[in-house]
């Protein structure tokens, strides 16, 4: 018959996984961590250096322009009219370059 018998390692401190935790932690945070508050720090620059006249898009998709700034709320004025919004609820500027106009778009 055989037999076959598994020995763990008795005692003592196991430094390769002590490295492989370490690498999982830093790759972690270099893929998952850093790139998240680098996006909040310019989201928050772009919330606060808002114009009126701006197009923008909140965090709920509602298209819009910046039509009256306060300390901490943003009026957008939309295609249904207009709606009041706190600063932070304000996601991103809408790009000319994403939505072409017709003056943009060559026809052949």
């Amino acid at each position: 018959m055989l037999h076959i018998f598994l020995q763990a390692q008795q005692g003592g401190f196991d430094f390769n996984f002590v490295i492989m935790m370490l690498l999982m932690v830093v790759v972690f945070y270099f893929f998952m961590i850093r790139p998240q508050q680098k996006k909040q720090k310019e989201e928050k620059k772009f919330q606060e250096e808002l114009k009126i006249g701006t197009k923008v898009v909140t965090i709920s998709g509602i298209h819009g322009k910046v039509a009256e700034l306060t300390e901490d709320a943003v009026v957008i004025e939309t295609g249904a009219g207009k709606i009041k919004f706190e600063r932070t609820s304000i996601s991103k500027e809408l790009s000319a370059s994403r939505y072409p106009t017709s003056t943009t778009i060559q026809k052949n």
